[in-house]
């Protein structure tokens, strides 16, 4: 009974978000409005652009339009109540309302890293057995791959969540943060968060760790692959293919270990700043960094603004 009284006693959370000055919250809302608009933008031009061009209907443009379609998701679930949150002065949210933003942030945030590790296999077999490029990364097997990382990142966002939801929450409903996310909920709680620890230290770190070494491993496959081309204008032809994914994988994976593979005691402000990066700014870099570095790319957007004006 004392369980369901402490369960029941936290209704709703309070984001405090990135800055708790009220003369930051117009400021701070222009820019994420902006930002959120660009992204949106941005990433339906990518989609539109390569459904539309029958030359980029490629396995690697295939997997970029599914990633430009997450991304829009993605900060979908974040931005729109950040900015609701900068014009309010309670900037509350319900537990079910964070439960379920926490569910679908993961779940994409997921999505995102296994599809990064499926276009790092492409490009692996497009560079080091292009003979076989065709077969190998077939449509079916696009499907698969793409099918594959939504499975498994929504069964372990489900999880994740679900392994939230048991714990209390009776002292506080301040959230140090924009968004609901593992680590400052579980810095909230107070009951025993030890069950959580152990399945993200290990359920979690598999499911993290594993499109990171895929892509490692790719990487490291076509850089030797590279080094054996004789010529620099093939070596630089190679690994022009390579630059736009490599960009965003540094910059995805680099603010995601930084938020997660510190101990939760360690847990501050930069790591607000650092999520910034891993879901907002690389969701709007993502049509920048694909298209003012692919010759393709330009020439599809540019086909595609040439029919909307004729």
């Amino acid at each position: 009974m004392e369980r369901v009284n402490q369960t029941s006693s936290v209704s709703e959370f309070i984001l405090l978000g990135l800055s708790s000055r009220p003369e930051d919250q117009k400021p701070l809302f222009a820019l994420f409005f902006i930002m959120y608009i660009v992204t949106i933008a941005g990433n339906v031009l990518i989609i539109l652009a390569i459904r539309s061009d029958t030359q980029l209907q490629t396995p690697m443009y295939f997997f970029l339009s599914i990633l430009s379609f997450i991304d829009i998701c993605y900060t979908t679930t974040i931005v729109p109540k950040m900015l609701v949150n900068f014009l309010s002065k309670k900037k509350s949210i319900s537990y079910a309302e964070c439960m379920t933003q926490m569910y679908f942030f993961l779940a994409f945030a997921n999505t995102e890293s296994y599809l990064l590790a499926a276009m790092a296999i492409d490009r692996y077999v497009a560079i080091c057995d292009p003979f076989h490029y065709v077969t190998t990364m077939s449509r079916r097997r696009c499907a698969l791959l793409v099918t594959f990382s939504c499975s498994i990142s929504h069964i372990h966002s489900l999880l994740l969540v679900l392994l939230i939801n048991r714990l209390l929450f009776c002292d506080s409903n301040i959230i140090h943060h924009f968004l609901c996310d593992i680590n400052p909920l579980l810095k909230l709680s107070c009951s025993s968060t030890l069950v959580n620890e152990i399945v993200i230290n290990t359920e979690g770190l598999i499911t993290l760790v594993s499109p990171f070494i895929c892509v490692i491993i790719s990487y490291l496959r076509i850089l030797i692959a590279v080094l054996k081309i004789p010529s620099a204008a093939g070596k630089h032809k190679a690994f022009s293919t390579c630059g736009s994914h490599v960009t965003m994988v540094t910059l995805f994976y680099g603010s995601i270990i930084y938020v997660y593979f510190r101990p939760l005691s360690t847990y501050s402000i930069k790591d607000r700043v650092a999520t910034v990066i891993y879901t907002v700014l690389s969701s709007m870099l993502n049509p920048f960094i694909y298209s003012l570095r692919n010759k393709d790319m330009k020439r599809g957007l540019r086909k595609l603004m040439s029919r909307r004006m004729s």
